[in-house]
C-alpha cells in the first residue's frame, strides 16, 4: 500500500494509493478522505461505490463530500470501478463492460475472471487493507454509491448487514436482471445461467429474504437513464414493499443523473449515515 498524493482539504487529508491486489490480480488505485478527527484517533468510514466509466477520481473531486465528512467526523473511502492495466481483460468499444464497468461482481467466466472480483475486493480486502494502515474504526463502515455503484452498494449491504451500519443510494441500477446495462455485463462475467445473476441483484436479493435496517435511495425525474428503464427504482420500492423492507426513495424534481445531483444531496447522505455510523 504506497501512498501517491495528498492534498489537505477541510483540515483533514485526501490522500491516494495503490497496490497490488490479491483479489484482482493487479495494482489497484484507491483515495481515501481522511478528516482532521483521524489526528486524534480512529474514525468510522463511509465506502462510496462509483458508477459506468468512472475511476476513484469521480466522486473525490465532484461530490463535495469531504466538507460534511470533516463536519461530521467520518473517513471517505473511494474505490475504483473496476481492475485495469495492459494485461486486464476490456472491451475497447463498450464503455458498459470491462475497465470501468466492474458491477461490483465476481465473475466467474473467462476472460473476465482473472481480474474481476470486485465484490471480494470492495467487502472484504480493501476494508481490510484500510484497517490495519489507517486510522480507521475495525467494522464501522457504510456504504453509498451512484449508479452502477449505487447497485454495488445496494448488494454489498443486503448480502453483509452485519458489515455495514447503512446504506443509501444515488440513481442505483435496482434491478439489473430485467435493465441492457445489467444483463449485458452479466451474461458476460456470470454466464448464461440466469439465475446466478440472482446474487447480484438488489430486488431479487429483497425478494429471496435479504434484510437491512433501512435504505436511503435518491432518484432525479430527470435522468436520462432513469427515463430508458436502466435503472427501475419501482421494481426495487415494491420488493421492499411486499417483504417489509424499510426504504425511502425520494424522486428529486428535476435533477438529472450527474454529479451536480449527486452534489446537491450528498450532506444529507452523510449526516444519514453518520447518525448510524455513532449510534
Amino acid at each position: 500500500m504506497q501512498q501517491i498524493e495528498s492534498i489537505k482539504e477541510f483540515g483533514g487529508y485526501l490522500n491516494r494509493y495503490h497496490h497490488q491486489s490479491d483479489s484482482c490480480h493487479c495494482q489497484m488505485t484507491f483515495s481515501v478522505y481522511l478528516p482532521p478527527q483521524a489526528a486524534a484517533g480512529k474514525v468510522p468510514a463511509l465506502y462510496w461505490l462509483s458508477g459506468l466509466t468512472c475511476t476513484d477520481d469521480n466522486a473525490r473531486v465532484k461530490a463535495g463530500a469531504q466538507r460534511y465528512a470533516a463536519e461530521h467526523g467520518i473517513a471517505l473511502v473511494f474505490p475504483d470501478t473496476s481492475p485495469r492495466g495492459d494485461d486486464v481483460a476490456d472491451e475497447a468499444e463498450r464503455y458498459d463492460l470491462g475497465q470501468g464497468a466492474g458491477f461490483y461482481v465476481n465473475a466467474t467466466q473467462q476472460p473476465w475472471a482473472v481480474h474481476y472480483q470486485m465484490y471480494d475486493y470492495v467487502t472484504q480486502e480493501l476494508p481490510a487493507l484500510l484497517e490495519a494502515n489507517l486510522p480507521l474504526l475495525s467494522g464501522v463502515r457504510s456504504i453509498s454509491g451512484h449508479s452502477m455503484g449505487g447497485h454495488g452498494a445496494l448488494i454489498c449491504a443486503l448480502k453483509n448487514p452485519q458489515s455495514y451500519k447503512s446504506v443509501s443510494a444515488f440513481s442505483p441500477i435496482c434491478n439489473p436482471v430485467n435493465c441492457g446495462w445489467g444483463s449485458g455485463c452479466f451474461d458476460a462475467y456470470l454466464g448464461e445461467d440466469v439465475s446466478t445473476w440472482q446474487a447480484y441483484d438488489a430486488t431479487l436479493l429483497v425478494d429471496a429474504g435479504a434484510r437491512v435496517a433501512d435504505i436511503l435511495i435518491d432518484q432525479g425525474t430527470a435522468d436520462e437513464f432513469y427515463d430508458d428503464k436502466q435503472l427501475l427504482p419501482e421494481n426495487f420500492r415494491e420488493a421492499c414493499e411486499r417483504e417489509g423492507q424499510p426504504v425511502t426513495i425520494r424522486m428529486q424534481e428535476g435533477y438529472d443523473h450527474s454529479y451536480h445531483f449527486i452534489a446537491t444531496f450528498i450532506g444529507e447522505h452523510i449526516a444519514y449515515h453518520a447518525r448510524a455510523l455513532k449510534a
